[in-house]
């Protein structure tokens, strides 16, 4: 079964449908075909923060980007230090 894919703007309406019309959560997921639990996650996540809310692909909020970015930092430096550890082990070698 392929897993169903919404956009940005059919999230943010189905979230305002509940909050500016009144409509319950558990209607609202009737009307469009989702599971409450999903419309509840997505009015979840429109709350902490509406603007970055539902960022889609390439999109990342701040605090991800920076992760990522770390994460990637991290990774280019321990293959350096292993580089070099693989470096010293063989000129040290070559010395004795």
């Amino acid at each position: 079964m392929m897993r169903r894919k919404f956009s940005r703007e059919f999230k943010r309406e189905a979230v305002l449908l509940v909050k500016q019309r009144g409509v319950s959560v558990a209607q609202a997921a009737r009307d469009l075909d989702l599971h409450g639990t999903v419309l509840r996650r997505w009015i979840h996540e429109f709350g902490n923060s509406p603007d970055g809310a539902f960022p889609g692909k390439g999109l990342m909020q701040p605090e991800a980007e920076e992760v990522r970015r770390l994460r990637r930092e991290v990774v280019k430096l321990k293959a350096e230090r292993d580089i070099l550890k693989k470096a010293a082990a063989y000129f040290a070698r070559d010395q004795l």
